[in-house]
């Protein structure tokens, strides 16, 4: 079948739909057919190392299988992708998820991907994540960074490095249940955690919940302990 296509208004960055077809992706982009592995393999299988059962990343293996996988490749070097243009193309992936989340009948899958395939220094992505994530996760979104070697640990294994990928990337998916860890830095993340997932407290609950969880300890350290689900839990 012929890939659809999604265009970012700012940039004209281009979001082709990676498993309707792999073939026209590649054709973008030859960090296509690496992604497209990484995605449905790896990440959809188990890991000896990643501390609990089921594959890596369980909501993976729905979005591959039902194509919800979209991905653009913003071409350029470290010098020629200043920290201007990165955030204005993930203003259009920002943009891309929301209609997504509008327009089509499966919209818990929909995963907007942006890979930085010439990009070396990786700090940036860790920028630009850090400057966008509040605008993400204020309507419910996440806003994730995947690059060799990242650092990030695991929750189940602080050894296991879950956001190592072979490409650089930023990822905008939908907040699941289990992205409490991920969110305890800030009063506003927290608040917004608790208005997906818990409705139906009363506003100022909510806001007084999340003032009082802020963690302000070494996230690095606290992080493993930071676990709201069972080891065989996996995110709603």
């Amino acid at each position: 079948m012929t890939a659809r296509h999604l265009i970012g208004a700012r940039t004209g960055t281009d979001w082709i739909n990676l498993f309707d077809n792999l073939d026209e992706a590649a054709e973008m982009h030859p960090s296509s057919l690496v992604l497209g592995e990484y995605m449905s393999e790896f990440l959809t299988h188990p890991h000896p190392d990643l501390g609990r059962t089921g594959a890596v990343c369980p909501f993976v293996k729905t979005s591959v299988g039902k194509h919800t996988v979209w991905v653009s490749f913003v071409r350029g070097t470290d010098a020629e992708l200043t920290h201007e243009t990165m955030e204005t193309v993930i203003d259009d992936a920002f943009d891309i998820f929301a209609g997504l989340r509008r327009d089509y009948r499966e919209q818990v899958t929909q995963t907007v991907v942006t890979v930085f395939p010439d990009l070396v220094d990786f700090t940036k992505i860790d920028e630009v994540h850090a400057d966008r994530k509040p605008q993400f996760v204020a309507k419910g979104y996440m806003l994730g960074q995947f690059y060799p070697d990242c650092p990030q640990q695991g929750l189940w294994n602080p050894d296991f490095r879950p956001l190592a990928a072979p490409v650089p990337m930023l990822i905008v998916r939908k907040m699941m249940s289990t992205d409490y860890p991920f969110l305890v830095g800030q009063r506003d993340w927290l608040y917004s955690y608790f208005s997906q997932f818990a409705p139906d407290l009363p506003i100022r609950l909510r806001a007084s919940m999340a003032e009082k969880m802020v963690v302000a300890d070494d996230m690095i350290e606290a992080f493993a302990e930071l676990r709201i689900h069972n080891i065989d839990e996996h995110a709603k």
